[in-house]
């Protein structure tokens, strides 16, 4: 039998988690649909699959919100119920009879759904805009810890295709390896902007992904000043850490920039601003914070995971902004044009960067109340990352 958390397509148990999450983030563990079971462990579905056995799998935004009701109903068509969450995984495999310890690449595209020829997307080595997430050998999913076919990172055991796992370095530790998939996120963002050096880039949000983003910024491109705008004093000591030039709290980042950037301002909006704004929260306030502070014909990149927001804009046409989508990874562009895998980035960012450092706290699958409730309140309790370790014993 495989232990592992599963989550059932329950409308009530949903609309219950809504609930419970707004009156405390996290406490949709409590009353949602998720529920920590004894299960048989999953089929093969085709050549090319083997079962892998999780050590630690990491807690995501995304996760977060489907635990607390409040994930966009975009997805309904491109997840399979009942599934296991976890999409940020390293595990132990068995590869041609070799025991291997991996991290999960974890997109469903076109290779593990058995489909050939490849759609465009991942024929350019682009697999988060695979164009099949719903189709092929397996039930519809964007990623693994999102399709009932794979299982998730949340459990003793899960499936992967051998094209999702990448053997991870002897002395790399798990606690660094753990941070390797929202790394790879991170880079992918970073890269989107296309910048090609001198720029100045606020990054909004200094969670994980917004720290995993200055990282990959300072590493991967020619970008000149990192502002940071977090909310938490431990997040923007984090941020320092990286490589940020200049950091401050999220309220007051308008008035930094305006001072950096020699801009003047009209009611909300800055005269000039920074070249591009990476959000790394994705809600109405930071999109329209992101817009009121680039300069015209600037850019600002969406990382964070947005779903309804309210907001004007009239600053794209007026000012000509670019507002633009990043999501996942795959193959990116760097400035001088060479071509590389994300996930081979973030393995190299892992090791040199040191990333388990934001690893804050591991529980077991038995304690996953406590360890949701503290990853969805991470921020205000002096944390970053939170994750499921295996290889832990309920207490």
């Amino acid at each position: 039998m495989n232990r592992e958390l599963r989550i059932e397509r329950s409308l009530p148990k949903f609309a219950a988690a809504k609930v419970a999450g707004l009156l405390s983030p996290g406490r949709g563990s409590s009353y949602g649909p998720l529920s920590l079971v004894n299960a048989d462990p999953l089929d093969l579905p085709a050549d090319g699959w083997l079962t892998i056995k999780p050590r630690l799998a990491g807690i995501c935004g995304s996760d977060l919100s489907t635990i607390d009701g409040n994930a966009s109903r975009y997805f309904e068509p491109i997840v399979s119920f009942p599934f296991v969450p976890g999409h940020e995984v390293v595990a132990d495999a068995d590869i041609d009879g070799v025991s291997r310890r991996v991290v999960l690449e974890p997109v469903l595209g076109c290779a593990t759904r058995g489909i050939n020829p490849m759609c465009p997307s991942c024929a350019a080595g682009n697999l988060g805009n695979c164009e099949r997430i719903a189709f092929g050998t397996i039930e519809p999913g964007l990623q693994s810890g999102f399709c009932c076919d794979t299982g998730g990172g949340w459990s003793q055991s899960m499936l992967a295709h051998v094209s999702q796992l990448h053997v991870l370095p002897t002395d790399l530790s798990d606690e660094d390896a753990a941070l390797i998939e929202p790394a790879a996120c991170a880079i992918h963002a970073a890269l989107r902007g296309g910048f090609t050096g001198g720029e100045t880039v606020v990054v909004l949000g200094a969670g994980t992904l917004g720290l995993l983003t200055v990282a990959a910024l300072r590493a991967f491109t020619p970008v000149e000043n990192i502002i940071v705008a977090g909310r938490y004093p431990h997040q923007v000591a984090l941020a320092r850490k990286f490589g940020a030039n200049n950091t401050c709290p999220t309220p007051e980042l308008a008035r930094l920039v305006r001072s950096f950037t020699g801009s003047m301002a009209y009611g909300n909006q800055l005269t000039g601003g920074v070249d591009a704004v990476i959000d790394c929260v994705g809600d109405s306030a930071s999109l329209t914070q992101s817009l009121a502070i680039t300069k015209p014909r600037g850019q600002v990149v969406v990382v964070g995971m947005p779903a309804k927001v309210s907001l004007e804009l009239t600053t794209l046409w007026h000012r000509e902004t670019s507002l633009v989508g990043a999501y996942a990874y795959g193959t990116e562009t760097m400035h001088d044009g060479v071509r590389r895998r994300t996930f081979e980035m973030a393995i190299e960012l892992a090791s040199t960067a040191h990333l388990g450092q934001l690893l804050t706290a591991t529980y077991p699958l038995d304690e996953y109340k406590d360890a949701i409730e503290h990853a969805a309140n991470a921020g205000k309790r002096g944390a970053v990352k939170i994750a499921f370790d295996m290889r832990q014993v309920s207490k």
